[in-house]
């Protein structure tokens, strides 16, 4: 079973104009995820997503000239900072 990704509880999540912003109530710290970021973030905590591979569709769908390699490092490279951050659970 592939695990699904949520925001770890006490994170909140907004749209914005420039992509979206998350808030860390504990540490009082925020992100900004740019478009990109933003649209892999929406499509992880779907539910729907197979792992990653849903976040690298939904780029290679969105950006005509990112091909699926390029995507898919950049899924990772995202998941990974959100991880570091501490802002992602499974």
């Amino acid at each position: 079973m592939i695990p699904v990704l949520a925001l770890r509880p006490g994170v909140l999540m907004t749209e914005t104009e420039y992509g979206m912003a998350l808030l860390d109530q504990k540490s009082a710290e925020y992100w900004t995820l740019n478009p990109t970021a933003a649209l892999v973030l929406r499509t992880l905590l779907d539910g729907r997503a197979r792992g990653t591979e849903r976040a690298v569709e939904a780029l290679t769908t969105q950006y005509d000239d990112v091909d699926a390699d390029e995507a898919a490092k950049d899924v990772d490279s995202i998941v990974g900072e959100l991880r570091s951050a501490g802002l992602l659970t499974t």
